[in-house]
C-alpha cells in the first residue's frame, strides 16, 4: 500500500472504504452510482464523519469564475474526494477526473470507487496529489 503524505489520510481512507465494502457487500455490483452514493454517504455519517454530497466546485479560467462547475460526488471530513463510479472498468478518464477536483480544490487525496467490480478492492484506486506529483495505486482493503 502506498504511503499517505499524512497519517491522517491513511485512517480516514481507510475508514472510507470500510464503509465501501460494507455498502459493496449489502448490494453487490450492478445498480446506480447514485444508489452507492447515498448509502455509502449514510455508512459514514454513522461512523461519525462529516460528508458533503454533491458539492459545487467553481471552475476559474484566467482568473474568471465560469457559470459551469464540478460535482464532488462526496467530500470526507473535508479531506478526502471519492469519487464513485459504477462501470464496467476504470479507464484513464475516470483517473483524470479525480485529479482535476484534486487541483481546483487543493486537496491532496482522492478516492476513486467502482461499485461495478465483483470484489469491491479490485474497483479502488487511491489518487494522492502532492507538490503536483501525481500518483494512482489498486489499494488493498483494511
Amino acid at each position: 500500500m502506498m504511503k499517505i503524505p499524512d497519517a491522517r489520510f491513511e485512517e480516514l481512507t481507510a475508514a472510507i472504504i470500510g464503509a465501501a465494502i460494507e455498502v459493496h457487500r449489502n448490494l453487490g455490483p450492478g445498480l446506480l452510482e447514485s444508489t452507492y452514493e447515498e448509502c455509502l454517504e449514510w455508512e459514514l455519517r454513522q461512523l461519525g464523519y462529516a460528508v458533503d454530497r454533491q458539492m459545487k466546485v467553481p471552475i476559474v479560467y484566467k482568473g474568471r469564475t465560469l457559470k459551469s462547475n464540478y460535482r464532488l460526488d462526496l467530500l470526507v471530513d473535508g479531506k478526502v474526494i471519492v469519487d464513485i463510479k459504477a462501470v464496467d472498468s476504470l479507464g484513464d478518464i475516470h483517473h483524470a477526473q479525480v485529479l482535476t477536483y484534486l487541483r481546483h480544490t487543493n486537496h491532496e487525496v482522492g478516492l476513486l470507487i467502482n461499485f461495478n467490480s465483483p470484489l469491491l478492492r479490485d474497483g479502488i484506486k487511491r489518487v494522492v496529489l502532492t507538490n503536483r506529483v501525481v500518483s494512482a495505486v489498486p489499494v488493498s482493503p483494511p
